[in-house]
């Protein structure tokens, strides 16, 4: 490169710099495939939501008998998994639903309750708050994305793709028909005591949520959803009487399924929400990830290292072999994928041998250079 930069004078930087950029994009490649086989290891959590059984006064206290029956979900680990601490405090969460709701409230374990924002539709994240994401049809695109902090100020977005697909956030987007609720244990900007945390419900209206359901498919009974929650905590000091962020230190990430990465905006990692037909109080029907899901996991290794291999090469590739993905053993889907490039896009697609959804069809599901995923 050295020698190149000598002799090439007129138009040389641009192609010093390209060369430079390919080479550190070399390292980058296996860096992120190391990365990718971490995330890929981790499976995301799931949990049965059941009916309610009565009428859910939206107050944060948590007390009517369906809040009292559901089951909570595991506490809340680090958001890159068990390669991170377990989380100082204590959050977990419950989901239940009727004909008109999805139902969640949660419980955080908080001994210095502290809130700033007060403004709707603010940067929540900038308080300690609690985050819930709802991916309706695990497409990974079209996604909510929902905040609130303990002074109960909310912000809800709605994300056409992910970040990391070019997505952009719509923040004039709110969620009409809303119901939130928050209850604190404690007193909020009062360092002199000990508090013991705040809970807090939220009721989804269906009408809204199923906006971003491509299925289509009305009756919720079977359904199984993308979902996830995260709390974001901050490290504070008491400065003359009052809470500070402590200076130079970053926020703590605490999910219910983790991620793998620091990174809530990979849908595909979100834990698995079945909505049951029993009540809450009834017995919890095992959940059993579906067969389809072993293809978008197949889709998504490809996705990743397409991704960074067009970022270390330029273009995108047909070969497996070039991708590092091995011939695993699959039942029920034909090996290999079939992998359609152009110069600034591809499409994998793997076909089912039976039609393992029982719909009739025996169907492909594809993956484009968005992310996507569809069956067709």
């Amino acid at each position: 490169v050295y020698s190149i930069k000598i002799l090439i004078v007129t138009g040389g930087v641009m192609f010093v710099i390209s060369i430079l950029f390919f080479s550190c994009t070399v390292i980058s490649f296996a860096q992120s495939y190391e990365k990718f086989e971490y995330i890929e290891s981790i499976n995301p959590l799931c949990y049965v939501a059941q009916r309610a059984t009565g009428d859910i006064e939206i107050d944060g206290k948590l007390d009517e008998p369906s809040w009292q029956r559901a089951e909570w979900t595991s506490l809340f680990v680090d958001i890159e998994g068990d390669i991170r601490p377990k989380p100082r405090l204590k959050t977990r969460t419950k989901m239940i639903w009727d004909d008109h709701y999805f139902y969640i409230a949660a419980d955080l374990e908080e001994p210095h309750l502290w809130a700033s924002i007060t403004d709707r539709d603010a940067v929540i994240y900038r308080d300690n708050d609690f985050e819930v994401f709802i991916d309706p049809d695990g497409d990974t695109h079209l996604y909510y994305e929902f905040e609130i902090n303990a002074f109960a100020t909310e912000w809800d977005l709605l994300l056409p793709r992910p970040y990391r697909d070019g997505g952009l956030f719509i923040n004039a987007w709110n969620i009409e028909g809303l119901k939130t609720a928050v209850k604190v244990w404690g007193t909020i900007n009062d360092p002199s005591d000990f508090d013991e945390g705040w809970s807090l419900e939220i009721a989804f209206p269906w009408k809204v949520l199923q906006q971003g359901n491509n299925r289509r498919v009305k009756a919720l009974k079977g359904q199984i959803w993308r979902v996830n929650f995260s709390r974001v905590q901050w490290e504070l000091d008491i400065v003359e009487g009052l809470y500070q962020k402590e200076q130079g230190k970053p926020e703590a990430n605490w999910v219910w399924s983790p991620q793998g990465l620091v990174n809530m905006h990979y849908p595909e990692k979100w834990g698995y929400v079945l909505f049951s037909e029993t009540k809450v109080g009834e017995a919890i029907p095992h959940f059993e990830k579906p067969k389809t899901e072993t293809a978008k996991e197949i889709l998504r290794s490809i996705y990743y290292r397409e991704k960074e291999f067009f970022l270390a090469n330029g273009f995108y590739t047909m070969s497996m072999d070039s991708l590092g993905i091995d011939t695993p053993i699959i039942p029920d889907f034909i090996w290999p994928p079939r992998v359609v490039t152009s110069d600034f896009s591809f499409e994998a697609s793997i076909q089912e041998v039976i039609d393992i959804e029982e719909d009739g069809s025996i169907n492909h599901w594809h993956i484009t250079s968005d992310g996507r995923i569809t069956k067709r």
